[in-house]
Parts: C-alpha cells; structure tokens; sequence
C-alpha cells in the first residue's frame, strides 16, 4: 500500500530527514537526531509537521447534542474559540481515541489522531443518525498542520500572524490570518512547552514552513515528539490508552465529567471514577540499568502484575523511565520498588509520579 504524504512531505527529504511509516503516512523521524531536537524544543523553538493528523467538522442544529454523546469531556461549558482534550469512547468505556474539541463560531472542529482518523470519522457518522440535521464532515484533505513548540515560539511566530499572540491564551484559538490568509491558530501542543498550533491550506502550510525555519525554527521529527510529550505526561494513543483501555485506567479522571448529556460508557466510567478500575497506569524510573519497551512485565512482589505501556531514556532526566498497567490488587504507589521483566532478567524500578517534566507551557 502506498503510504499518505503530507504536503511538507518533498522539504523533509531536501532537508536529509530520515523517512518512517507512521499511520499509514511517510513521515520524518527524525532530522539532525532526536536528542538534539528533543533539546532545542525544551530551550528554543521547534517546528513540527502534524499535517497528518485527522480534522473532522460537526455542524448543525444539533451538533452541540452529538458532540457531547461522543467525548467524555464537557463541551457546553467551552466559550466559543475555547478547546478541550477529550477521550471519545465506546458503550463500555473503552477508548476509540483521544483529541482536541475546538468550539469555533459556526462548528464543532474535531482534531484526531493520524492512525484512526476513518475510524474515528465512521464512528462519529454511525453515532450522528439519531440527530436531527447534524453532518459530521471529514476536512482533513482541506488542512495541513504546523506545530510551533519552545520558549521562543510566540517570539518567532508573532510576525507572521495577525493576533497578539500574547493575548492567546492556552486552550484557545483564533480564526485569523497568516502570512496574509485565513488559518486557524491555537495556543496548543503536544511537547510540555508553550506554543501554537496552525490549521492552513496545504499552500499556506508549506509557505509558513519554509517561513518559520528562515526565522529560526528547527524542524522536529516524529523521535522528539514522543520523547516531549512522554516527560510532560501526555498519553499517546495505542500506549496509555486505547480499545481496551478506558480512560479512568489511563489516569485521565479528570477528562470524566458527570454532566447532564447521556455519552457513551457514562454509567461504567463513573463508577470506575467512583470505586476504581481493574487496572491503573503508573509511571516508574529504571533504577538498575535497562531498557523498558512496551509490553514488558511488571513484577510486584515476585508476581506478574502489569505490562509496560511506554519506556525510553528521558533525554532531560538522563535516565530510562516508564509508564506501566498495574491490576487494582496491586496498590504500588510512589517510592514502591517493582521490577521490569528484560529479557531473562528482572530488573529493579522505582514507581514515580507522572509527568516527568514540566515545561514553559501556559497552563
């Protein structure tokens, strides 16, 4: 099968970036190296193509009505140009996906992750019929997408951009003009630092690309992405989350509102909120030396007691570190020593709070 592209796609390769299949799609790795990147992220300014990700619009009398059936979160409660993250679930709680709810002046505009965005369309379709008069259209062949992260994004993005930037808060966005046209800006990310978000024409994606790196951006692959959002907490789906994984096991309770709106896995998630779930993600630190990958044990007392769901070396901390399913029976908590089943050997960890790092994002 032939892999997708995004329409940055010819400038990673003119660049020397190393090329993966990532969802289906071809994209960049990495550039000059993931360390590297990973650190001019967390002290300068990075520019990542998201252009793969999926953009889905709900409109109509009743989009307001689908909208809150299908995420856990509580969408009337969002100003217009306000957003919010949200698990989308199915009937027994588990997860579809996770994404960022944008209630803009006219819509609901959807923004989910690259691997799932037809699933996720279909599901939103099978779920808008018993609304009346509300189209769920997937746009996502309309947008390409930038994500400008650092201390110094709102510094080298400001220029180009219409708004003060200073005035945006975190969670927000503006229907406004870049470089002279229309694009959608949010303060956003997905690295633990601040910045911003660009929903674009394909066009106008690659003109401020090409912009940005001139203004001193560097360009960030798929490697740094992971590792950023990883230190800052952030579930990545097919990890801390997905179809058999609800998002009270996944440490997002605070996602889980008890709002009016009937929304699908309602009733089971709430009494998972109420009295546990049958599996809980903690985070743990590698204390002697090895390297934990998804799907590794976890050993509690000389007993399997979980699986790792991500691992990799922290490159701020210096050090391996994990986030893990452990079984509600086994009440681990932070400074509890477990192991982590390498190969033949077990290996110590220490369990730690979760994030890793907190960065210059504008809570």
């Amino acid at each position: 099968m032939e892999l997708k592209k995004t329409p940055l796609n010819e400038s990673h390769k003119k660049r020397g970036a190393k090329m993966v299949e990532f969802g289906g799609w071809e994209m960049p790795i990495h550039y000059t190296g993931i360390l590297e990147e990973h650190n001019a992220v967390r002290t300068n300014v990075g520019i990542f193509d998201v252009s793969h990700m999926g953009e889905i619009d709900v409109f109509g009398p009743q989009a307001l009505d689908l909208v809150q059936q299908l995420i856990t979160n509580d969408v009337s409660k969002l100003a217009t140009n306000q957003i919010l993250y949200s698990p989308m679930c199915y009937a027994n709680g588990t997860t579809v996906d996770d994404l960022l709810a944008y209630r803009l002046k006219d819509r609901f505009f959807l923004v989910v992750n690259a691997s799932n965005t037809d699933k996720d369309f279909a599901w939103m379709q099978k779920n808008a019929v018993i609304f009346q008069g509300v189209q769920v259209k997937n746009v996502s062949s309309e947008y390409g997408q930038v994500a400008i992260q650092g201390p110094n994004a709102e510094r080298v993005l400001q220029p180009y951009a219409e708004p003060n930037l200073s005035q945006l808060q975190y969670y927000w966005v503006a229907e406004t003009r870049v470089l002279g046209e229309n694009a959608l800006v949010s303060r956003t990310g997905y690295t633990g630092e601040d910045g911003f978000e660009v929903y674009a024409s394909p066009a106008l994606t690659q003109k401020l690309w090409e912009t940005l790196i001139k203004a001193g951006a560097q360009p960030i692959g798929l490697g740094a992405r992971d590792t950023l959002r990883f230190e800052a907490g952030l579930a990545l789906y097919g990890h801390e989350l997905d179809e058999a994984t609800t998002p009270i096991e996944a440490g997002l309770g605070w996602t889980v509102k008890d709002k009016s709106a009937d929304y699908n896995g309602k009733n089971i998630l709430l009494k998972q909120k109420k009295e546990g779930s049958p599996k809980k993600l903690i985070a743990l630190k590698m204390i002697e030396a090895g390297v934990p990958r998804q799907g590794m044990k976890i050993i509690v007392y000389g007993t399997d007691a979980g699986v790792v769901a991500s691992g990799m070396k922290s490159p701020t901390l210096d050090r391996f570190v994990a986030t893990a399913f452990v079984s509600k029976e086994y009440a681990v908590k932070p400074g509890d020593r477990i192991e982590v089943q390498i190969r033949d050997h077990r290996k110590a960890a220490e369990v730690v709070k979760w994030p890793f790092y907190r960065g210059s994002v504008k809570r």
